[in-house]
């Protein structure tokens, strides 16, 4: 007796119609039980439509969170380590970690400040019954909208070229995590100047009932400048390439892991920067400031790696001769605008500091047969890919 395989992409995004009307490898995975597309035609020509062109992501499965209610700014100020109640005011957007009470990451994520005592989180993760547990004694209200909203990453140096022909009024003026509404098609269409590729990109926001015309009006208005769908392999490279984490990858989630020693805190992955101890509370607070003082005991490093040869799932060493080896790559890829061997990885302290050079064990196979070599590599300070068009206001059209 056989057992049938279970489906785990039973579920459709709103755009769904027009991915699969472009689909040509039928590769898909499961994205939080959507089905979410590896690649649609070249993993490689989608992925230089991020760089060269424009190129067009399916967000829609993103998990997606309304906090309103009075004590909304209250709640997500202390829910998360950075300072949202001083920093990010209405019309803007955050990048932010929350912790465990040991300081440890839960998942990170974007947090769009809709409008005065309204917001929306979006994270990799399922969240609501730890958010709403977080929000005893406060007047919020918390809702998963994840179904209700339908969500494209527009990225590359054309995208602001075809939201001017979209013909979204004043979007030459919006900053770098800054956000808009404009009337499009009877509803309200949200843009963000955000992404997950390193470059100039946004992401659109509307109601899932008006997808499909909204990616109709964007592919018409983007025809000209190259506007090409993309799946998850080329916005995989494009992430590595800026130095972006993520969940699973370079981090697991605080409340998913079964043995000690295997989370990180937001020092552990180079996030030091969103720690706010000016803050009376959030989260993690007490256990992050030990931290602080006694300090930590993994690092998040940057390679550039010597040679072509891909260092994924490879081991770190501090010399070439060394037998132990001090951590591993979470990341990897061959950078074709950059022309370098990247990684990210993690390594434990007091290794991994900027400029240092360390060692990576690279298997890789030719013609059935397995190689072994030790590649050199240096620690390096800033993202592989970070043009100045992406901050540029106004964008310049390509």
């Amino acid at each position: 007796m056989t057992t049938a395989a279970v489906d785990l992409t039973r579920l459709k995004t709103p755009f769904y119609p027009r991915l699969e009307a472009l689909d040509r490898l039928h590769t898909w995975h499961s994205w939080k039980g959507y089905r979410s597309a590896d690649a649609f035609t070249n993993g490689e020509i989608e992925y230089f439509a991020i760089r060269n062109s424009a190129a067009v992501f399916d967000l829609s499965p993103m998990t997606k969170y309304r906090i309103t209610g009075n004590d909304a700014r209250i709640y997500v100020d202390r829910l998360v380590t950075r300072d949202m109640l001083n920093k990010v005011g209405a019309g803007r957007v955050a990048y932010a970690v929350w912790c465990d009470d040991q300081g440890q990451v839960i998942d990170d994520g974007t947090i769009f400040h809709l409008r005065d005592d309204e917001y929306r989180l979006c994270s990799q993760e399922f969240h609501l019954p730890w958010l709403r547990a977080a929000a005893i004694g406060m007047n919020v209200d918390i809702r998963e909208e994840t179904a209700d909203y339908a969500a494209l990453a527009l990225q590359g140096p054309n995208s602001y070229s075809i939201l001017k022909n979209l013909g979204l009024s004043g979007i030459e003026n919006l900053k770098l995590f800054g956000l808009r509404h404009f009337d499009f098609a009877g509803t309200e269409l949200m843009v963000s100047r955000t992404g997950f590729t390193g470059d100039l990109g946004y992401e659109l926001w509307i109601d899932a009932d008006k997808a499909l015309p909204l990616w109709d009006a964007l592919f018409e208005a983007g025809k000209l400048h190259g506007i090409r769908a993309i799946g998850t392999h080329a916005l995989e490279q494009s992430r590595i390439e800026a130095g972006y984490l993520a969940a699973y990858v370079e981090f697991l989630p605080a409340n998913e892991t079964v043995r000690t020693g295997r989370t990180r805190s937001p020092f552990e992955l180079g996030l030091d920067w969103l720690v706010d101890f000016k803050k009376p509370n959030f989260n993690g607070r007490r256990a992050l400031a030990a931290e602080k003082r006694e300090g930590s005991t993994w690092r998040f490093v940057k390679l550039d790696i010597e040679g072509n040869k891909t260092a994924s799932s490879a081991y770190i060493y501090a010399d070439k001769r060394a037998k132990k080896n001090i951590g591993f790559v979470t990341s990897a890829t061959w950078s074709p605008v950059c022309k370098k061997n990247i990684a990210l990885g993690t390594v434990r302290m007091p290794h991994g500091k900027v400029g240092e050079t360390v060692y990576v064990e690279v298997y890789y196979q030719r013609e059935m047969h397995w190689s072994r070599m030790m590649a050199k590599a240096e620690v390096v300070s800033k993202p592989f890919w970070d043009p100045p068009r992406r901050r540029a206001t106004p964008p310049g059209l390509f």
